[in-house]
C-alpha cells in the first residue's frame, strides 16, 4: 500500500506522539491478537538477525507471561537457523518452531504473521512499512524495531497504519527504548516542571566508530548481496542517520513535544574502508529548527575518534542531560540515582505484554514514524544540500522500495564496473 501525497495532516502526524506444511492449517489454529489475563501469546519473529533475536529473547523473558515463539521468517535460512538455536538454548520450553513454521525468502513474513498474536518486526528498516501494514491488516499486535521507514512514502504508510491499529485496538511498541528508560522518564518530568527554565537549544549526538560489513558471497545476485549487506544501502537502512541517530532525534522530538519545522546540513564520506563498497555517508551534521525558535544541533558519524552518544538540552536556568541537571554555574541540581525498573529493552516488552493482557491503549507507531522521518529529513538535507521543511518533505513522492521483490529484482541502486556505488552528491542528488 502506497499512501498518497498529502494524505495526512500535520495534526494527524502529531497525534498521540518457505512453504507451509500440508497439515499445518488443521494442526495449528490461527492465532488471536487479544490475549487476556494469562492466555498464551503466540509470537512470530520476522527478521532473525542479532536485534531480532534479542527482541525475541526479551519478549520471551517477560515475567509471568504465558508466551511462546511459534513461527520465524527471514530472507536467509542460515540466519533463521542460527537465531532458532540461540533462542532454544535460552528458552527451551518457550520455543516451538518446527520446520513447517520456519519460512525463508523475501515473502516469508506473510506466512509467519498468520500464526501469531504478537509479531516482532526486525528486518532491515526499508521493509518495515510493508511488514507493519501486513501485521496490522491481519489484526496482530506488533513490536517493531526502529527505524520504521527510510523515505517519505514509508513514513506516511506507517502513520496511516497506526490509525488502523488504533481502530482495531492493537498494541504497538517501537524499539526506541529511551521512552522506557527511567532516567529519561524522570528527566522529562523535571523538564516539564521547569527545572532548566525555558529551552533555548539542544545538541544531539551519535558519534561512534565504524560498522560491520558483509562481503559478497559467490553466486549472489545483486539483490541478495544488498539485502545481505543491507546497512550500506540507503533504500534498506536509510543511512546511519536513520539507523542509529534516530534514537537521539527521537529524544529531541519527545522532550520538545514536536517534530522539527525544517532541517539544513551537510555530510559525506571520509573514512570508509577501501574495498568495502557502500553508498551511505559516514558523517552528517544537521541543524533542525523547532517551534518556538528552538534550534537543535545534530551530529552523527562513523569513524575513529572520541565517541559521544547523548542529548543535551540548554535552558534559561540550566542544562539537562538524561539523568543529570546542572545550573548556569555548573552545579548539579539533580542526579538520577540508578536504574530501579530494569533494562529498558526489557521494560518495553513488559509493558507491551501488559497492554495486550489488560487491553489498555498503547501505540508507539505515531512517534516512531515522526521521529524516523526527522532522521530522513536530515538525510534529505545532507544528500541534496538544500533546506527542507518537514511538512512539505513528508508529502514527497519519494518511495525507494521496489513494488515487487524477488532475488532477481533490479535493485534501486547498482554498482559500477568496479563494484562501487555512487555517493550522493549535494547539488546533483535528486529525490527521484
Amino acid at each position: 500500500m502506497r499512501i498518497p501525497m498529502g494524505a495526512l495532516s500535520r495534526r494527524e502526524m502529531l497525534a498521540a506522539s518457505g512453504v507451509v506444511g500440508a497439515g499445518l492449517a488443521s494442526s495449528f489454529s490461527i492465532a488471536r491478537a487479544d490475549a487476556k489475563n494469562n492466555d498464551l501469546i503466540r509470537v512470530a519473529l520476522i527478521g532473525c538477525g542479532g536485534r531480532g533475536t534479542g527482541a525475541a529473547d526479551q519478549t520471551l523473558s517477560v515475567p509471568d507471561s504465558n508466551v511462546k515463539l511459534v513461527a520465524m521468517a527471514d530472507a536467509f535460512g542460515d540466519r533463521l537457523k542460527g537465531s532458532l538455536g540461540e533462542l532454544k538454548s535460552k528458552h527451551s520450553d518457550k520455543v516451538d518452531v518446527p520446520a513447517d513454521r520456519q519460512f525463508v525468502g523475501l515473502d516469508a513474513y506473510k506466512k509467519a504473521i498468520e500464526l501469531a498474536d504478537l509479531v516482532v518486526l526486525a528486518t532491515p528498516p526499508g521493509f518495515r512499512p510493508v511488514h507493519f501494514e501486513a501485521a496490522v491488516k491481519a489484526g496482530k499486535n506488533v513490536f517493531m524495531e526502529k527505524p520504521v521507514c527510510v523515505d517519505a512514502a514509508g513514513a506516511r504508510q506507517v502513520l496511516a497504519m497506526a490509525k488502523v491499529a488504533d481502530a482495531k485496538k492493537l498494541k504497538v511498541v517501537v524499539g526506541l527504548q529511551r521512552h522506557y528508560q527511567e532516567a529519561y522518564r524522570e528527566s522529562l518530568k523535571r523538564l516539564h516542571d521547569g527545572a532548566i527554565g525555558d529551552i533555548i537549544s539542544a545538541d544531539v549526538y551519535w558519534n561512534g566508530g565504524g560498522i560491520w560489513y558483509r562481503k559478497r558471497e559467490p553466486g549472489m545476485t545483486e539483490m541478495q548481496y544488498q539485502v545481505h549487506n543491507w546497512y550500506h544501502f540507503c533504500w534498506l537502512s536509510g543511512d546511519h542517520i536513520c539507523e542509529q541517530h534516530v534514537h537521539n532525534l527521537d529524544v529531541a522530538n519527545w522532550f520538545l513535544g514536536s517534530p522539527p519545522i525544517s532541517a539544513v546540513g551537510f555530510g559525506g564520506r571520509q573514512v570508509r574502508i577501501p574495498g568495502e563498497s557502500s553508498e551511505i555517508y559516514d558523517h552528517h551534521a544537521v541543524v533542525y529548527q523547532y517551534p518556538g525558535g528552538i534550534v537543535v544541533n545534530s551530529q552523527c558519524r562513523q569513524f575513529p575518534g572520541v565517541n559521544n552518544v547523548s542529548e543535551v538540552f540548554h535552558g534559561t536556568k540550566g542544562t539537562l542531560m538524561a539523568g543529570h541537571i546542572v545550573d548556569r554555574k555548573g552545579n548539579t541540581v539533580w542526579q538520577h540515582r540508578g536504574r530501579r525498573d530494569g533494562d529498558p529493552y526489557q521494560v518495553e516488552h513488559n509493558e507491551l505484554h501488559a497492554a495486550i493482557r489488560e487491553d489498555t491503549p498503547l501505540n508507539n507507531a505515531y512517534y516512531g514514524a515522526t521521529s524516523t522521518f526527522t532522521a530522513v529529513l536530515g538525510r534529505y538535507a545532507t544528500y541534496t544540500g538544500k533546506e527542507w521543511n518537514f511538512a512539505d518533505a513528508i508529502k514527497l513522492n519519494h518511495h525507494t522500495m521496489p513494488d515487487s521483490l524477488d532475488w532477481n529484482t533490479t535493485t534501486p541502486t547498482k554498482p559500477d564496473r568496479n563494484g562501487n556505488y555512487r555517493l550522493p552528491m549535494p547539488g546533483d542528488y535528486t529525490l527521484a
